[in-house]
Parts: C-alpha cells; structure tokens; sequence
C-alpha cells in the first residue's frame, strides 16, 4: 500500500497541517471544518498523488519515522536518548531581559533564538503562528523583522496548516526557519525530501513540545465562560503571566471586539481548563509519540520542573541537535543576555513527564483497543498493549479520550443552540469521571507540594539578597 493517506483521513488521523496540499500542488485540499480543525480532503486524487502525499503525511505508514528521520539528518555522532531522540546538548534557559521575558509564554527562548537567526543573516524570514486578520484568530505567517517576530510570539493553540505560507513563500529566493510542534516539523521535513526548492529555502527547524494540539473551540469555550462570545472575540492570550503565583499559576485573557481590557481568568477555574482534560484534542494526537521534537534542530518546552516553576518569569527546556543553534545560544550566554543551567536528560524527561504518560504508555494502550475493535491505526514506535499499566492508568487513558471526543459535539450544540450551558452541563460530570481516575494519591500530592514551598522559599530568598 502506498496511499496510506487515505486510511489516514478516513479514520479522523489527519491534522491537518497542510503538507499533502503542498506536496500535490493543491490536489489535497485542507480546509477549516465546522468544529474548528483544518482537515484535508483527498477525495477523488489520483494514486500517483495519494503516493506523494502519503510520504509527507506526518500519520502515513509511507512517511519515515521520527527515529530514522533523525539518524538523517543530525551528526551519528550525537548522544541518544529514547525519550528525547538525538541532542547535543540539554539545558534550562531563559532571556534575562525582564519586559522580553514577561511578555513571553515561559523563558522566551524560542523568539530570541529565531531572532538571532534573522539577526545574523542566517535567515530572511521565520514561518511561525501567529495572530490572524479575519475569522480567525491565528494562522501561520511570515515575519521579516524583529518586531514582528516579537509582535507573533507566545504559544498559540489553535488548529492552523501552513499550507498556504509555504506554498507564498515557495521559490522565492529567500532562507528561512520553521517553528512548529512535532508532527509539523517532521511533515516539513518530509516535504523537503521531495521538494529540492523548499530544501535549499528552510534552512533551521525551531520545535515545540506539544502536550496536544487544540480546535478553535478551546478559545471560543472559555472565552464565552469569561461573557465573551464566539463571534465576539477579539483576541485571546493563553499565558498571561502572574507575578503572584509560580510559573504554573499563568491567566487565560480575552479581549472582545471594541474592547481594550482583557477579562481574565485561570484556566483551571474554567470548565476544560485544565490540559489533563484533553478537550477538543484532534484524535490524530491520540496516535502521536514524538515529544520533543526530534526532527528539529533545537526544541523548547516549559521548564517544568520544581525548582524553576517557582519563578513567575517562567524558564525553557532547551534541546538542541544543530551546532550553529548551540554556539548562538552559547554567545547569548557569555554576552549575559541569557541565564543557561545544563540539565541532565533524566531532568529534560521528567519535565514532560505526564506528556510520555499520554504519549508513550497511553498511546500502547489506545492502539491496542483500537486494533481490537478492528479500526485501521497508523504504525508508531511503540508497541500496542496492556502490559504494565495499571486499571487505575487504563481508567485514565480511556475516560480522557472519551472525554476530548465528547467535547467538540457537546460544543457545537452550544453554539447552533446560542446557550453555553448545553456545553458545561454536558461537560462537568465527564470531568468529573476523569477526576475520579486521575487525582494522584495524598502522598504523591504531599510530596509535590513540597518540592514546590522549598523551591518558592529559595527563590524568595534569593530575591532579598539581589
């Protein structure tokens, strides 16, 4: 078989990045679908273009995994690692400049980084996320300055495909660097394997760990539970930093239109606020097993771990596997402009470690229930199975899975009903099912609390000496 592809979007595996349309020249169509994801259409494509497709499909059986690709693509002489794939090196860093920092998601590294490489004339531009005109609230871009770089930064989640860019920016002359979550790395990466135009043009791949990607809805939905509704938003912000609580304690913001103040709120006050929920998560990432990115020349991620979640400023995991990245980082750090701690891979790990939960042991069980009702599922790393998950952890995995799918249905009613409770009413008791599976033990709480109140304590502390 060598149009996989197919299988892909008939089993609602597609997510919708865009790389089929690319790749066939707008054969595969990629279009926004009425529950808030770009999804591709390869209806009537003729096999040769299935083929082509199916090769860059980040799902496809035909693509190349995120294992080989590597082996590729970066020096055989870098360390290895099963979690994070290949890498250089491994740290914890942030930018030192307060108002850059603060304005950023967590320690700013993944705009300062894309900076310096337009700055030092590696790049032209940097295709990455960020706010849209029109119906939607952001998209995929170009940005040719510093300026715009810093306008568009931030994490977005938002379904987007980077189909149309790419295809703006295709044989025109100029180098670029891409900024994506995984999946979107690797299908670029596989576009440039077949097309020697976009090859010569992207030059640095930036990646984003990604817990999971979001609909459109996820915006819409708190932001309609904060008395803004759908058609009334004017822009969202997902990490409103709050300089009374620790990294962790960030705000959702929205603005409606016509408005200058932002209503504010957490996340976790907010019905499917919280990420462990899942909500209106495409059930493609139910099938994906690459948290850092391991097709990228360098990777950023929250910094989630004790000691620097007690600084509201927030601090990146940096990964890198590209050794113009590495001396860039290197310089920004000897000049002072950059605070950098090595961290051992063990520590890198343990920061997503909820994400290799999802990602690694989840996804065994998700495929072996699916293979067992007889659905069709891409081909992973991972093997399918029950084997060393508990009742508790199966309970979670499949409740959670249950409980994204629910959403986007119990949404959409909202919205053709114009009354939000038809989504909350709907969405409370699933929550409260998973909650049920889900809530640690007293003493694994207990022991995380701790952690906590000794780092906040050493941070306060070294605040008053400073």
């Amino acid at each position: 078989m060598t149009e996989s592809i197919s299988k892909v979007v008939a089993n609602d595996c597609c997510i919708g990045c865009g790389g089929c349309g690319v790749s066939t020249g707008g054969g595969a169509k990629v279009f926004f679908n009425e529950i808030g994801l770009f999804q591709a259409d390869v209806h009537g494509m003729e096999p040769d273009s299935l083929a082509i497709a199916s090769q860059v499909c980040p799902w496809a059986d035909e693509s190349e995994d995120e294992t080989a690709m590597a082996a590729r693509l970066f020096d055989p002489a870098l360390a290895k690692d099963e979690r994070i794939g290949m890498y250089r090196s491994t740290m914890a860093a942030r930018v030192v400049e307060q108002e850059r920092v603060e304005g950023s998601s967590s320690g700013g590294m993944t705009s300062w980084v894309a900076q310096r490489l337009l700055e030092e004339g590696l790049v032209d531009g940097v295709i990455h996320v960020g706010g849209a005109a029109g119906d939607k609230l952001f998209e995929y871009r170009v940005s040719t300055t510093v300026d715009e770089i810093i306008t568009h930064r931030k994490s977005m989640y938002y379904s987007v495909s980077f189909a149309e860019v790419l295809e703006s920016i295709r044989g025109d002359g100029r180098r670029y660097a891409f900024v994506g979550i995984p999946c979107f790395v690797k299908a670029v990466r596989s576009l440039a394997e077949i097309d020697a135009t976009l090859q010569e043009q992207i030059i640095y791949y930036l990646g984003l760990v990604c817990g999971h990607l979001k609909s459109s809805a996820y915006a819409e939905s708190m932001a309609w539970q904060l008395g803004v509704e759908p058609d009334a938003i004017g822009q969202v912000d997902f990490r409103i930093k709050n300089p009374k609580a620790g990294s962790r304690g960030y705000q959702f913001g929205v603005r409606a239109i016509g408005e200058d103040n932002y209503k504010t709120s957490s996340p976790m006050e907010l019905v499917g606020g919280s990420w462990g929920h899942s909500v209106f998560q495409p059930n493609a990432c139910n099938f994906c097993d690459d948290i850092y990115a391991e097709t990228a020349d360098v990777v950023f991620a929250d910094a989630w771990l004790p000691k620097y979640e007690a600084d509201w400023r927030g601090h990146n995991i940096v990964v890198t596997r590209n050794e113009v990245i590495d001396e860039i980082i290197s310089n920004g750090f000897t000049s002072g402009l950059l605070e950098v701690e090595p961290l051992e891979v063990d520590a890198v790990a343990k920061a997503q470690a909820g994400n290799y939960r999802h990602r690694r042991l989840g996804l065994r069980a998700r495929l072996m229930d699916d293979i067992k009702s007889g659905r069709w599922v891409p081909r992973k790393r991972v093997i399918p199975g029950y084997a060393g998950i508990t009742r508790q952890r199966l309970g979670v995995i499949r409740q959670r899975r249950q409980l994204s799918a629910a959403s986007f249905g119990l949404f959409q009613t909202a919205k053709e009903a114009g009354n939000l409770e038809h989504y909350l009413k709907g969405m409370i008791p699933l929550i409260a099912a998973y909650d049920r599976w889900s809530k640690p033990s007293y003493a694994k709480r207990a022991v995380g609390k701790a952690k906590r109140s000794f780092w906040l304590i050493a941070a306060k502390h070294q605040k008053g000496r400073s």
